[in-house]
């Protein structure tokens, strides 16, 4: 893979976690002072939050186009821009109780700002 290619995702690859992060502080502090939002449907405010996250890259695409998104696109492929910031948040594998070793928890966790 050229160097080009490795180097076109790496903004997007940046901005999401630290877009995340960002949107998560602001959920948590809209809740301070106030009492406990109830479940809805099972789930408790932090796991809808990032139900809601990830929900926003749900696709459904072909390889072809796949590749060609890749080679043309400056953003990672969505199941990447969904796991990848998901899968580094701490507080994403504590709503979801998510154990050591689970696809979803890094062992070395990456962190923006």
């Amino acid at each position: 893979m050229s160097i080009f290619l490795r180097s076109l995702v790496v903004g997007g690859s940046i901005a999401d976690p630290g877009g995340l992060t960002i949107d998560y502080a602001a959920l948590q502090k809209s809740m301070e002072g106030k009492p406990r939002p109830a479940n809805i449907d099972g789930f408790t405010p932090e796991q809808r939050f990032f139900l809601a996250y990830a929900h926003n890259w749900a696709t459904n695409m072909r390889p072809e186009y796949a590749r060609f998104i890749v080679n043309q696109d400056p953003h990672p492929l969505a199941k990447f821009r969904a796991n990848g910031p998901l899968s580094n948040k701490s507080e994403f594998a504590e709503a979801f109780q998510c154990k050591t070793g689970s696809p979803m928890v890094r062992t070395k966790r990456g962190q923006i700002w």
